[in-house]
């Protein structure tokens, strides 16, 4: 069984989200695959998750490496660790509260 290491599309319509997978390379493209070695998010070009250590592991085992994936993994080599920030609802919400206490004070006061 010859194993590739390549991507496999997750996201929706115009919003390209990819999983890094270790695949038969006979499969389809997202079709089963053998392990999940990251994720990657194309529109902010950063990794999400990238499990190194198991990618590298595969390489050993004789893995063939897409050009894209071999390309994704030294901008993350030179990079470091790049990890997409989290979005930040819990302040927008607690800046909403904020917002109607001042409003109720206000009101209260005149």
């Amino acid at each position: 069984m010859a194993v590739a290491v390549r991507l496999s599309r997750i996201g929706k319509k115009h919003v390209p989200f990819f999983r890094v997978v270790a695949v038969d390379s006979r499969k389809k493209r997202d079709g089963a695959f053998l392990e999940d070695l990251g994720t990657y998010d194309a529109l902010k070009g950063t990794f999400v998750v990238f499990h190194e250590e198991r990618f590298n592991a595969w390489v050993a085992q004789g893995a063939q490496v897409s050009v894209t994936v071999k390309k994704l993994q030294k901008k993350y080599k030179k990079e470091g660790i790049v990890v997409a920030a989290p979005k930040k609802r819990v302040a927008k919400a607690a800046a909403v509260k904020e917002k109607a206490v001042e409003v109720e004070t206000a009101s209260v006061q005149e």
